[in-house]
């Protein structure tokens, strides 16, 4: 695993919450992400922090996730200490 690989998985989970309409509604009401934020996710290591932060709290969406984006279910984990922020928890 590296930073490009993290981020590339980090932008497909932004891809999967986006197309589903509830949980994109779930992430912003919690996160207090707005679309502009996600549209600069790309360029905003903070904001993929936060994003995945929200997935890996949600066990439910991040199981329907992975399944539809082809993703090892652990990979979201795996990921999170390429990003800004990650608690000794997800090392």
């Amino acid at each position: 695993m590296n930073q490009e690989l993290a981020n590339i998985t980090a932008l497909q989970i932004i891809a999967y919450l986006v197309s589903e309409e509830k949980y994109l509604t779930w992430l912003m009401n919690e996160t207090g992400l707005s679309a502009d934020d996600l549209r600069s996710a790309p360029d905003n290591p903070e904001i993929l922090s936060g994003v995945l932060d929200f997935l890996l709290t949600h066990e439910d969406i991040l199981l329907d996730c992975c399944r539809s984006q082809e993703i090892d279910p652990s990979l979201p984990a795996k990921i999170r200490p390429f990003f800004p922020g990650a608690s000794m928890e997800y090392y």
